[in-house]
Parts: structure tokens; C-alpha cells; sequence
């Protein structure tokens, strides 16, 4: 693991110090005013000089960090600039630098892992689309653990296997949910998870809880689980509970069901605190299912261990 932070103090700044004690020091500048300049030690400067410090290539051919050096000892020398406002013109190209440019590039190759999460990331966006993935890939994991460390959890496995799911925040489509690859199966009395969480490997649950948001409900999260009418009355005494006709075609259906549940006259949908009950009873070729929707993967989770 390699934090952005180390790229910018291992390489851009000593390259970018040295090549302005280098500029500063053919403007005329002792070696002194150079490092009382740039707030390094003589030694520092010394080192700089006798090039015993590297240089990163890239950081070297790049324009605007040499324009920068240029802009920098050229205020620095005429008085034009204090070393303030230099720490002010260099931090700004840093942050330019960082977002989806030079320093993010070399960052990449410090960490391959981010050039292959094939999103976009800002460093200094708390709300950057990676690391929005990431909260909802852990949001999964946690309600995995929730039922795989649950006794008896295999035992509300369907035969079509169950899946633990959770969308992005404004998701809309199936690669904007994340869930198991293969789904849980049930082995020998135990849940088995066949693969870490990733995004776009649900297409069933997932459906299910994109066409529930569709119709207006606030979910996030689903498990599905075997179809039993006490199961599904055990959770209509709690959560909101609908039925939808899985010969319609599920998303149709589930649409038709929650928007009907939702009304305002009916008083099943009037309470709405993002969890949700879906089931259908089967059809030719169709396994009956029950899907417990809510905000997250851990809630969802959490609400089919509570009939354990």
C-alpha cells in the first residue's frame, strides 16, 4: 500500500527542491540564501548541488513543473515572491497535479490496483467515486459475515443460491450494485461464498432491489431468501410486505407491486424506513423467493438472522 502523500515526498518534492536550489543557485544565490530560501539545511542544498539527490524523469520533463521552478526562483530571486507564496504556487500544482494527472499517474504505478478499479478517484474528495465503491463493497462484506457466522442461515439458501447485494448511492443499473460472484450455496449445512464482493455479478437480486428503488423505495441493501409463508407473515409483522407475480417479468412486476404498496391509501406502504419485503410464489421454471430489501447490505442482513 502506497499512499499518494509518499509520491509527492519521495519524488516530486526533492526532485522539484532540487531543481529550484539548481535555478536559484545560477540566479547567484549562496548556498546559504538558497536553503534559507527553501527552508532545507545547507548539507540539503549541498546535496542538491553534487547531484547525490534523484531526480524522477518524469516530474523533470513536465512543463508545468518546469515553469513552475522557473516562475518560483524568478519571484524568489527578485523579491517578488516570499517563501510563503512560492509554498502557495507550489502546493497548488501538487493538487493539480494529483487529480487524474502526473502525480496520480505515477501513483498508479506505485499502487496497480488503482489504475485496475477502473473508476474515477480524487485523493482529496471524501465523496470520490472510488472510494464511494469501496464503502459499498465493505458494506457487503459486513453483511456477509452477519449471516455466513449465523447457525442455520444455509437452511433459508434457495435452490437458485442467495446473494447479499448493495448499490451505489444513486445506482441504476446492475453494475452499480455489488454482490457475491456465483451467489451463497448451501454445502453440507454451510453457506459457502464462492468469491470476494464485486460490481455487475447480480442480475437477480440485483433487479429485484434496482426495480424496488425504481418504484420509490429508499433500499440499498437485499438478501434473498427460500420462500415459506411464516417466513413471509414472521416479516410482514415488522417490514412492509408485498407480493409481486413472477410470471410478469420480475422488474414489471416488483415495480407494479412496491409503487402499489407505496401509496398513501394503502396502509402496509405508509411507514417507510428503507426496509422492504418482496416475494413472489413461484412460476413455471421460477422458484418462489423472498427479498428482504433495506438501506444496507448489514441491515438486510441483520433482518434474516433476526428469523434464525
Amino acid at each position: 500500500m502506497k499512499f499518494i502523500e509518499e509520491v509527492v515526498v519521495d519524488e516530486f518534492l526533492p526532485t522539484v527542491r532540487s531543481m529550484l536550489a539548481e535555478d536559484l543557485r545560477e540566479r547567484g544565490f549562496t548556498q546559504r540564501e538558497v536553503a534559507d530560501a527553501l527552508g532545507i539545511s545547507q548539507s540539503a542544498v549541498s546535496k542538491y548541488a553534487h547531484g547525490d539527490v534523484a531526480r524522477h524523469d518524469r516530474i523533470v520533463a513536465d512543463e508545468r513543473v518546469r515553469d513552475l521552478v522557473d516562475r518560483v526562483g524568478e519571484g524568489l530571486a527578485a523579491g517578488d515572491l516570499s517563501p510563503v507564496a512560492a509554498l502557495v504556487e507550489i502546493e497548488v500544482l501538487i493538487r493539480r497535479l494529483e487529480e487524474g494527472d502526473l502525480l496520480a499517474e505515477l501513483h498508479e504505478d506505485a499502487m496497480p490496483a488503482l489504475a485496475a478499479a477502473d473508476v474515477e478517484f480524487s485523493v482529496h474528495d471524501p465523496d470520490s467515486g472510488l472510494r464511494e465503491r469501496e464503502a459499498v463493497l465493505a458494506s457487503v462484506r459486513r453483511g456477509l459475515r452477519t449471516l455466513t457466522n449465523a447457525s442455520g442461515f444455509a437452511g433459508l439458501i434457495p435452490n437458485v443460491g442467495a446473494n447479499v447485494v448493495e448499490c451505489l448511492p444513486d445506482g441504476g443499473s446492475v453494475d452499480d450494485v455489488a454482490a457475491v460472484p456465483g451467489r451463497l450455496v448451501d454445502v453440507k449445512g454451510r453457506a459457502m461464498v464462492p468469491g470476494e464482493p464485486e460490481f455487475g455479478v447480480s442480475e437477480h437480486v440485483a433487479t429485484v432491489l434496482l426495480a424496488a428503488r425504481e418504484a420509490g423505495a429508499s433500499a440499498r441493501g437485499a438478501v434473498n431468501v427460500r420462500y415459506d409463508p411464516d417466513l413471509v407473515a414472521t416479516l410482514a409483522e415488522s417490514h412492509p410486505t408485498v407480493e409481486f407475480d413472477a410470471e410478469r417479468g420480475t422488474r414489471e412486476a416488483v415495480v407494479e407491486a412496491v409503487a402499489a404498496a407505496a401509496d398513501p391509501e394503502n396502509a402496509e406502504g405508509s411507514a417507510d424506513d428503507g426496509t422492504l419485503v418482496c416475494y413472489q410464489t413461484g412460476a413455471v421454471g421460477v422458484e418462489p423467493i423472498v427479498y428482504v430489501l433495506a438501506p444496507t447490505a448489514p441491515e438486510a442482513a441483520r433482518i434474516v438472522r433476526e428469523l434464525l
